[in-house]
């Protein structure tokens, strides 16, 4: 069994080390997890990214948030349940320009989500856009030419402070 093990391993790592980061051009790759945001936890999210060209992506996120806090604005108690988040992004992958080892992938960029809110009394939150403008910078590690997982951190929207998932290329 351990043997078993060892080998499962070490294919792992070897395949780890040939591994292809960089996106090509007209490649595709999904990307699901989920994560935390200033609004409250996002239970999953999903996205895909394309190729446009080299070392620069295109895609788009279907996210989900829950909270359930009570928000007091002027007389108005709004107590949110949760949020539907359909947005696109644009990164620069950086691996090229910085020589990182090609079974890592580097990028940041910028990114726009529309979202639905469900508030239990039905009242628009004067506090709440629906459309979120943010800019996000992560990273990939993969374990062979199809399976990695990332970790991505972002700022100035309400859709995501941190998301961690996995990533696959097909």
């Amino acid at each position: 069994m351990k043997k078993l093990i060892l080998i499962i391993a070490f294919g792992f790592l070897s395949n780890g080390i040939f591994a292809q980061s960089s996106l090509k051009e007209g490649g595709i790759q999904l990307n699901a997890g989920v994560g935390v945001s200033d609004w409250g936890f996002v239970p999953f999210y999903f996205g895909l990214d394309y190729g446009l060209v080299k070392d620069v992506t295109i895609g788009g996120q279907i996210s989900y948030l829950t909270n359930n806090d009570n928000y007091y604005y002027g007389n108005y108690n709004y107590n949110h349940n949760s949020a539907v988040g359909i947005g696109a992004n644009g990164n620069y992958h950086f691996n090229r320009i910085l020589d990182i080892p090609s079974k890592f992938d580097f990028y940041a960029g910028a990114s726009v989500t529309g979202l639905i809110w469900n508030y239990d009394n039905k009242d628009y939150h004067p506090g709440y856009d629906p459309l979120n403008v943010g800019l996000q910078v992560g990273g990939r590690v993969f374990f062979n030419n199809h399976f990695g997982i990332n970790l991505e951190l972002g700022g100035g929207s309400t859709v995501s402070v941190a998301k961690f998932g996995v990533t696959y290329k097909l």
